[in-house]
């Protein structure tokens, strides 16, 4: 009994997993190709529009941020690793080449912020930390250790998926008694923060 009763919450848990992954791969998609659509001229919110680096850092930044999103999430599925290594390679090292355009790209925008200081070092810490992780995922797998490099691209994915989370925050700017000019600002470091504490709890307690 004990053993089946194990079994069932073993298969509940992965259940809930993969419910939960494919939400985030959906809010990928769709925020992927949103960052895409500055591509093809898509009008930039107040914040980044009025960004002083220029529109052509945006497009540059918006569109890699999107395709890392878009390609991000297929790197943890284990058939894709066990079954086509070389495409897995593939997309990672076209994730990791995105992350290091768009966190480039990225840290010259937060600079430029016209939002304030609050925002300039939310999004300039977000882009060292997304550059920081991805090098160390990179030079993990360069060195062959799978462990560790699959841990720093947890962590680096939690800060691409920074582009999700700053877009399920900045609706509250349509909240009564608060504004653009606030919300903004504040989700410079709300988008990528509890992202990163989450991933340090799920390592910590998924060690395997």
């Amino acid at each position: 009994m004990a053993i089946a009763s194990g079994t069932v919450a073993s298969g509940a848990a992965k259940q809930r997993t993969g419910v939960r992954f494919w939400f985030i791969l959906a809010l990928s998609i769709g925020v992927g190709l949103y960052g895409l659509s500055y591509l093809t001229g898509h009008p930039a919110p107040p914040g980044p529009a009025h960004n002083r680096a220029g529109q052509g850092w945006l497009i540059v930044h918006a569109s890699c941020a999107g395709l890392a999103l878009l390609l991000g999430p297929w790197q943890f599925f284990a058939s894709i690793r066990a079954r086509r290594p070389a495409l897995h390679r593939l997309i990672g090292r076209s994730y990791v080449t995105l992350c290091l355009v768009g966190g480039l790209t990225g840290a010259v925008l937060a600079w430029n912020t016209s939002a304030g200081e609050v925002a300039r070092w939310g999004f300039l810490l977000l882009a060292v930390a997304w550059l920081t992780t991805t090098g160390l995922a990179f030079l993990a797998v360069r060195r062959r250790d799978f462990v560790n490099h699959r841990r720093w691209m947890i962590r680096s994915f939690s800060l691409t998926f920074a582009a999700v989370t700053l877009r399920l925050y900045l609706p509250l700017s349509a909240v009564p008694g608060l504004s653009f000019d606030l919300v903004y600002p504040l989700t410079a470091w709300a988008a990528w923060v509890p992202n990163l504490i989450v991933a340090e709890i799920w390592l910590r307690t998924h060690r395997a």
